[in-house]
């Protein structure tokens, strides 16, 4: 295997590139849909790497970026609270990581594992994607993400998103090497050229920004009602997270829950995710599409990742590619997220499987059917609704129903047995 530790700074700057790149089209889609400045998110997701590798001593080849399991609960939030408000509950809900840093610190993991297995956290994951679902065809339909308003024609709109999703999909199945880890690239690419030839975009916005522009930061204003909203989220990334920092040990053969610690990764996210909503950016969670990209370069150096950030808070100051990325029309986004909302969930329909967990079982099949209609129907509860009802719901259901061994399914108990 080739060590990059000692490669020349050209080339981990250009290793660092390409990083933001694979990252990239998340990283935008996620502030575009939820009505955030992408360039403050380009900005806090390359703040908030430098902070989570500070945080880890460096030691974990891992980009932080938008999060989508808070999309539907930011456009929630926003209707009800207000940004700014909204901004104060993402504040919170990194706090909350900082808080479970805390217990794993003094606890170890195994109070995590048994308040999260794979029962409560797969149909919370699909929970997030299947409940975005209706957004994702009300823009490729044309309209805005609410339905609300139709802002491009059904027949135009339509052909632009499908002909978008085509593109994406082939590209990540078919596709080799790096391109394959790209692929809301190309989607978005082809899309902005079939929406310039049916007339649909407006580069009024481009002509007009300044080529240098100070990034819209937002401040945070707090109120319980939107603290208490957001922080059950944090629930579903928290979860992420230590799929993640799992997925990047396989990868590079270390085991970073040991060193540097389950602790400090959580840690590092939170501080990020705090940082980022303090700026007006969405809140950062470790990005799989990067942990891809490691594997396939075999480039394990962390280094990497700071180039990464560094060109990512450049460009946030760029304002013509700010203004270009807003002018990308609603359909083009709506045909690539019919693939990625249905990706998450099938992310948690997965988690199921592979644990081995048995929906004959009286709790599981009422927890996860509890969980998928709270959250995808929308239930209230007093502050608590959707996703965050949902997890909260998840969460107790499994503490409180008999029969925890039933909860983790089958693997991974033969794999004790073994």
């Amino acid at each position: 295997m080739q060590d990059h530790t000692n490669d020349p700074v050209w080339k981990q700057a250009i290793a660092g590139s390409q990083m933001l790149l694979v990252a990239f089209g998340a990283l935008v889609l996620m502030p575009l849909i939820t009505g955030l400045d992408p360039n403050v998110a380009l900005f806090t997701a390359g703040l908030g790497t430098l902070i989570f590798h500070v945080v880890t001593g460096g030691q974990i080849p891992i980009f932080l970026a938008s999060s989508f399991a808070f999309i539907a609960p930011v456009i929630a939030s926003k209707g009800k609270f207000g940004m700014e408000e909204t901004l104060g509950g993402l504040m919170a809900a990194g706090i909350l990581y900082i808080f479970l840093s805390g217990l794993v610190r003094m606890r170890g993991t195994g109070f995590v594992r048994r308040l999260l297995p794979p029962v409560v956290i797969g149909p919370v994951i699909m929970t997030i994607g299947l409940g975005l679902a209706p957004v994702a065809v009300h823009m490729a339909s044309g309209r805005t993400g609410d339905g609300a308003n139709q802002l491009i024609p059904y027949d135009t709109a339509i052909w632009i998103a499908m002909i978008s999703l085509a593109v994406t999909i082939i590209m990540s199945v078919w596709s080799k090497g790096i391109f394959r880890l790209i692929p809301i690239m190309f989607g978005v690419i082809t899309g902005y050229i079939l929406s310039a030839f049916a007339g649909i975009v407006d580069t009024t916005p481009i002509r007009d920004a300044a080529w240098f522009a100070v990034p819209n930061f937002v401040a945070p204003e707090f109120s319980w009602g939107a603290v208490l909203f957001m922080i059950p989220v944090a629930i579903a990334p928290a979860i992420e997270h230590i799929g993640d920092v799992l997925a990047i040990g396989n990868v590079t053969r270390k085991n970073y829950l040991e060193k540097p610690g389950l602790h400090r990764t959580l840690l590092g996210d939170g501080l990020a995710t705090s940082a980022a909503s303090m700026l007006g950016g969405p809140p950062n969670t470790t990005y799989s599409e990067v942990t891809g990209a490691v594997m396939l370069t075999k480039n394990f150096n962390p280094k990497v990742m700071w180039w990464a950030a560094c060109i990512a808070i450049v460009l946030a100051f760029v304002g013509k590619f700010g203004a270009a990325l807003q002018t990308i029309p609603v359909p083009v986004m709506g045909g690539i997220l019919c693939l990625l909302f249905g990706s998450i969930a099938v992310v948690g329909l997965n988690t199921l499987i592979r644990h081995q967990v048995d929906l004959s079982q009286s709790r599981n099949l009422v927890i996860v059917g509890v969980t998928l209609v709270f959250g995808i129907g929308g239930m209230v509860l007093g502050h608590l609704e959707g996703i965050a009802l949902c997890a909260v719901a998840a969460i107790i259901l499994n503490l409180i129903l008999p029969g925890s061994r039933e909860a983790w399914g089958k693997a991974v108990y033969e794999q004790k047995a073994d």
